[in-house]
């Protein structure tokens, strides 16, 4: 058996075209978080994510014998955001109020409470944008893409991306007012 952690994507592509599964479990080891993440702030559901991504790779496995040179990364992420597209098209957004973080130890519960309900609030914010915006939003500030990936991404002109991110950084910013005002003002204490 290869040690698959020292190939480079390309070598690992070729070899998973090939039929190698051993070579595409490094691949799916290293986007693994990154479209799972993706997923999870697309629709703010962990298990759903995870069901998310598990789909995404399918996707991918089922589809890299017709994957050619180009950017396997940004092919990862349209997969992933397509799929999850689908999936907020088919299901009701939720957030299971188990997976809300509990108290550390030793820690501000007041600060962590705060911390915790100004994410959820963001969270909620983001996933309430149109399904457009709110891909090419987390593209670009979650997973730190350039206009220019995200274009090729979602498959639209790099001025779609700028006018989309523009709508979406407009809504959040006039949704989150109340929330951006409560942290400018000074401590009552």
């Amino acid at each position: 058996m290869s040690d698959w952690v020292s190939l480079a994507d390309k070598e690992l592509i070729v070899s998973s075209q090939a039929g190698d599964k051993g070579a595409f479990a490094e691949l799916v080891c290293r986007y693994r978080e990154r479209v799972q993440a993706t997923a999870y702030r697309f629709c703010g559901d962990p298990h759903l994510a995870e069901d998310i991504a598990q789909e995404t790779f399918i996707k991918i496995w089922r589809n890299l014998p017709h994957f050619q040179a180009g950017s396997f990364r940004s092919w990862v992420y349209r997969i992933a955001i397509n799929t999850a597209i689908d999936y907020a098209r088919r299901t009701r957004q939720t957030i299971d109020l188990e997976d809300v973080p509990l108290v550390e130890p030793g820690s501000d519960p007041e600060g962590i409470v705060l911390r915790t309900e100004r994410a959820q609030i963001i969270r909620r914010a983001v996933i309430r944008l149109p399904l457009h915006s709110r891909a090419a939003l987390i593209l670009r500030e979650y997973e730190g893409l350039s206009y220019k990936e995200i274009a090729a991404i979602l498959d639209i002109p790099l001025g779609t991306v700028m006018s989309r991110l523009n709508y979406a950084r407009n809504t959040l910013r006039a949704d989150l007012a109340p929330l951006l005002e409560g942290t400018d003002a000074p401590s009552s204490r």
